[in-house]
């Protein structure tokens, strides 16, 4: 009897309905039945996607996974079940997907989302090879792919460069058989190209560019040789909107390239030139103001150094270019064009923010080319003069820049035959202890107690505030522990004790610990100390600076020794 009742109260509890769950109830209300909307769930977000005829409720798809599986078509089928097999009703059909498309979750995302996701990742990582293989997984991210909106900024260079000349020439003419149905229909909106180690079909691509990206802003033609004047020129036309060309490195003819200025010289804002002996015609062109919009002007050695110097007219070219904010003139022997009797000093540069000299080599800047190039730069942000043994701190005080933030005078083996200034140092600091952000002495020649004068400048900037420095750098100075102590900054929050090494210098000598006032912890530099760092991001602390051999800190700064 009690058995009979037991199996009563079984088979009612099977026939009971099903209590919904509070996980029903939310999916329920957040995409109800026929609303067009449908839940994507994942680790860590809830989607609510809208695509009418794609999503099922999760009651729809809980039947379908509980139900059995139908036997397939055939004579099993057409046989009579068992007697004491129960037969359970069949479930609904799932809804097709419209128009045939995969009912993936990668089709569910709408095209504007999966455009903004391949956008970032484009930012970060560049268009190439992210959006070729994200082209393989589906339509919807084809379509994605596809959007001329993604491909911004694009560099192409044939692959396997380092093999013999017929197997390069196989690898550009593959390429440039993409290149054929790819830039019609990817490069409309393109704007920054640049083309690596072309060497045969440098043409055909600079055609295909003058035919599809009209709205190129930015060509750099790194390695590629047999570029024609008929090429430039032909660009230059078809791209209304370029405005920097990068030749740097480049066999590029001077008449190519006058031409080409010639044609775009009136919009052009940057250039990018590697001395050559053809240089000289180029630079012509420029002082003939075909380019009276110029802002940008680099001109580089390339490895193979020419030994003939580069004759510059600083006047022709301060009235060629009066526009421009960045001149480089980077490992480059170049000579300034002595100006005429009684002749009258150039306009200078107004709009000069960065000026870069450096050398490797002796130059011929001196004081009075310096003055020449700068008299009329008073926005000056950066001088880069490291190799310029001849230049003084008496003639950088001249200079009309008063919110100079980086100079550059290190020395690194060009001073051997020179005779250096021993004193000076302070007339930089006292100048620019307000603005400075980065100071580089190494290698001069200033004396110790000249070198404590100028540390000394920073610890009374006018106004009590903390100077901006947060770069110095002595290697191969005079400057000894005690200029350090006494020239120490005082202490601010969040001062720390940053330890580098370098691989110069002599081995030799163990210095005891330094501690800074202010910050916890002990310096012990196993080499002569050469040079002293100055700043914490935003702050000043100290760094300490050791030339050769192995530096390490006892205790981090903030921390209890």
């Amino acid at each position: 009897m009690a058995a009979s009742a037991s199996r009563r109260v079984r088979h009612r509890a099977r026939a009971a309905p099903r209590a919904r769950s509070a996980e029903d109830w939310w999916w329920d209300r957040l995409a109800p039945s026929g609303s067009g909307y449908h839940l994507l769930q994942s680790d860590s977000m809830l989607l609510v996607l809208s695509e009418p005829g794609s999503a099922r409720s999760r009651a729809q798809r809980r039947a379908t996974r509980r139900a059995p599986r139908q036997p397939p078509p055939g004579p099993r089928a057409a046989a009579k079940p068992k007697p004491k097999a129960r037969l359970r009703p069949e479930p609904a059909a799932a809804p097709e997907p419209a128009d045939g498309l995969d009912a993936g979750w990668g089709d569910r995302i709408p095209l504007e989302i999966l455009v903004q996701i391949f956008r970032l990742l484009v930012a970060a990582d560049g268009p190439m090879p992210f959006l070729g293989r994200a082209a393989r997984v589906c339509r919807r991210w084809q379509e994605a792919a596809s959007q001329p909106a993604l491909w911004h900024t694009v560099t192409l260079s044939p692959p396997l460069a380092s093999r013999p000349a017929n197997g390069r020439v196989k690898a550009e003419k593959k390429l440039l058989a993409s290149l054929e149905w790819l830039m019609p229909s990817r490069f409309s909106q393109l704007q920054r190209l640049t083309l690596i180690h072309w060497k045969s079909q440098v043409h055909p691509v600079l055609k295909l560019v003058g035919e599809s990206c009209p709205r190129l802003t930015f060509l750099k033609l790194s390695g590629c040789h047999g570029v024609t004047a008929d090429a430039l020129v032909m660009v230059a036309k078809a791209c209304c909107q370029l405005h920097s060309l990068d030749l740097q490195h480049s066999m590029v003819e001077s008449t190519a390239v006058v031409s080409f200025l010639e044609e775009a010289g009136p919009r052009m804002r940057k250039l990018w030139l590697t001395y050559s002996s053809q240089t000289t015609a180029i630079l012509s062109a420029l002082l003939g103001s075909c380019c009276p919009q110029l802002q940008v002007l680099e001109v580089s050695t390339d490895i193979n150094r020419n030994s003939i110097p580069l004759q510059l007219p600083v006047e022709a070219l301060q009235k060629g270019c009066p526009q421009l904010q960045v001149l480089r003139l980077l490992n480059l022997m170049w000579l300034p064009k002595p100006p005429g009797r009684g002749a009258a000093p150039g306009p200078g540069f107004p709009s000069l923010e960065e000026l870069c000299l450096a050398s490797s080599t002796c130059n011929f800047v001196s004081n009075e080319v310096l003055d020449r190039l700068l008299h009329g730069s008073p926005n000056l942000r950066l001088l880069d003069l490291r190799g310029c043994a001849r230049v003084t701190p008496a003639g950088l005080q001249d200079l009309p820049c008063q919110e100079l933030e980086q100079l550059h005078l290190g020395l690194y083996g060009t001073s051997d035959r020179l005779t250096l200034a021993k004193e000076g140092s302070p007339l930089l600091t006292q100048k620019w202890c307000r603005t400075l952000r980065e100071l580089d002495l190494s290698g001069q020649g200033f004396s110790e107690k000249d070198l404590e004068q100028a540390l000394a400048a920073f610890l009374s900037t006018p106004g009590g505030l903390h100077p901006a420095l947060c770069s110095l750098n002595l290697r191969g100075t005079r400057v000894t522990p005690s200029t350090v102590r006494s020239a120490s900054p005082p202490p601010v929050p969040g001062a720390s004790v940053a330890v580098t090494e370098s691989c110069l210098g002599p081995e030799s000598g163990v210095l005891p610990g330094l501690r800074p006032p202010g910050v916890r912890g002990a310096c012990v530099l196993s080499k002569p100390l050469c040079g002293v760092g100055l700043g914490t991001p935003g702050q000043l602390g100290l760094a300490l600076v050791a030339m050769g051999g192995r530096a390490r800190c006892g205790t981090p700064a903030g921390t209890a020794p």
